[in-house]
């Protein structure tokens, strides 16, 4: 939109939490997203049009997805059903009581978790182990979706981005998104390495120090994850509004994690881009609850494990090599009995996203106590529109998406180039006005009422007594100034004005008017109230 801009990045590559590795080993390669890697919805997706613009093909995620038991035996499909089905019945009463509850008591919120638990109870819902399973699962799967323990989210407005959703096919990238980083990047002035500690901003613009540097500017745009902004890594002088900081507080910023793995061969067949896998110890039903194949778009067989939930938080605690042996059992306990080998990956990668120093956690969720006008909050511009805000967790339509965040940075640069024309507007308002004035004041002086050396002088037509105002100019010439001249105005007396006439040279009246009136020139918009009202007398009492 025609700005100089920078962009300052912590990391040594673009990207934040959309991150591709390229993976590789005896012979295979894939790509693997290690943070955003699904196009939820790709009816009205900006990335979907992206990905059209760069000639790229979408991949559907197809809907087939076979759930397996602990001893790796298939859930049966009509018990599968059936428990889909009361899940979402569970969740539509818990929205039909919290309508009641928020329309009675306006400020009453509690655990979703809580709520369906109690339900789950009154209505008999899973009594047996493998229905009770199998909820389970359906919960890690909603934890996954809120990056967030059911125990943290809002009953009250843990969806109010439900009727935004984007309506379509969830998507892959071939080659992953790390794709549409590098397009979005190309021939930007990308600093890498600049952690931010400062963001500094006022009147005159912002300054940010980051990396032992300065960079300043007119405005900033600030993208850091919710969980950066949470931990208080960077400081704001001034602070941030009371408003602003009580909502970073209140929204939720949760954890996903996953374990991708590059093997020698695909295994698993590729028929189906994502299979499940259930647990009997209800506090880690995240682990490994949900595989996500890749080998139709990474170039390679690759599997991708998500870690949810609780069990998302203690993963960050095991090792690497700990967590991939306990893949490998699940994934051996599927298709061993069907007598197909899990051979050891060639190549593992485990992320950490909560030990992570630029995000500190996934993505945000609407924590109890918090709702999506906090989004609102936070996309709020500080500073008189210096400072703006952008990312997932400032879109309220769209929080916890790649597209959110994209559709954030759109929306931010809209705003930034509104303030940029207001500013301009008034700049532009104040030139006018200044040369104005000039016009004025120079009009003014072609009939002073006295005229001595380069001094002229302008009286008060309403008073005759020597002790009133009057306007002087000094009119200085030189070959600095091309040959023109520069005006400079006093307020003084209209005695002082006649003593300054009495005198020999215009070097003696200037040492006369600082030393003995304690007078300081000023050029024509430097003049004080007094002065102006003084000017407004004696352009009302000339003819016009």
């Amino acid at each position: 939109m025609g700005f100089k801009v920078v962009i300052l990045e912590g990391r040594t590559r673009p990207g934040g939490r959309v991150k591709t590795r390229k993976m590789k080993g005896d012979g295979v390669v894939a790509a693997a997203d290690l943070g955003g890697s699904v196009l939820t919805g790709i009816n009205g997706n900006p990335l979907g049009v992206l990905a059209r613009q760069m000639g790229l093909p979408l991949h559907k995620v197809r809907d087939i997805c076979p759930l397996y038991l602990p001893d790796g035996k298939a859930v049966d499909a009509d018990v599968d059903s059936r428990i889909e089905v009361s899940f979402n019945k569970l969740l539509d009463r818990v929205c039909k009581l919290r309508h009641s509850m928020i329309e009675e008591v306006k400020s009453v919120d509690v655990p979703l978790g809580t709520a369906l638990e109690a339900f789950r109870s009154v209505y008999k819902v899973a009594e047996d182990s493998q229905e009770s399973m199998l909820l389970n699962w359906h919960l890690a799967n909603l934890e996954y979706a809120n990056a967030s323990l059911m125990a943290n989210l809002s009953m009250a407005y843990w969806d109010q981005d439900d009727p935004y959703e984007m309506g379509g096919d969830h998507c892959f990238i071939p080659g992953g998104n790390e794709r549409f980083v590098r397009a979005l990047a190309e021939d930007l002035p990308i600093f890498y390495g600049r952690t931010v500690q400062s963001i500094r901003y006022g009147i005159d613009g912002v300054r940010v120090y980051a990396g032992g540097q300065e960079f300043c500017g007119d405005m900033a745009l600030c993208t850091v994850p919710l969980g950066v902004l949470k931990k208080g890594s960077i400081e704001f002088v001034p602070e941030l509004p009371q408003r602003k900081k009580d909502a970073i507080q209140r929204l939720g910023f949760g954890l996903l994690n996953k374990v991708a793995m590059l093997f020698p061969y695909n295994f698993w067949g590729g028929e189906i881009d994502t299979f499940g896998h259930l647990t009997d110890d209800p506090s880690m039903r995240g682990e490994f609850f949900l595989f996500y194949s890749y080998s139709s778009v990474s170039g390679g067989p690759l599997l991708v494990a998500l870690v949810a939930g609780d069990a998302a938080i203690k993963f960050e605690l095991m090792s690497p090599v700990e967590s991939v042996k306990r893949v490998l059992n699940i994934l051996r306990g599927i298709f061993h009995p069907k007598g197909i080998v899990v051979p050891d990956p060639v190549q593992a990668v485990c992320t950490r996203w909560g030990k992570d120093r630029f995000t500190y956690g996934s993505y945000s969720h609407v924590a109890i106590g918090s709702s999506g006008d906090d989004y609102d909050i936070l996309a709020e511009s500080v500073g008189d529109g210096r400072v703006f805000f952008a990312g997932e967790a400032t879109n309220k339509q769209y929080p916890a998406t790649m597209h959110g965040a994209f559709l954030s940075g759109m929306r931010e640069a809209a705003n930034m180039l509104r303030v940029a024309r207001r500013r301009s507007l008034v700049l532009s308002d104040k030139v006018n006005n200044d040369l104005e004035k000039c016009d004025t004041l120079d009009k003014l002086f072609e009939n002073p009422d006295l005229t001595f050396g380069n001094f002229s002088a302008l009286f008060d037509p309403h008073s005759n007594d020597v002790g009133s105002h009057a306007l002087i100019r000094v009119k200085f010439h030189g070959d600095k100034l091309n040959s023109s001249h520069l005006c400079l105005y006093g307020l003084i007396t209209k005695k002082q004005a006649i003593q300054l006439s009495e005198m020999n040279g215009d070097g003696n009246r200037m040492n006369s008017l600082h030393r003995d009136f304690g007078v300081k020139l000023v050029g024509g918009k430097g003049l004080s109230n007094v002065a102006e009202l003084l000017i407004s007398r004696i352009k009302a009492a000339k003819p016009t």
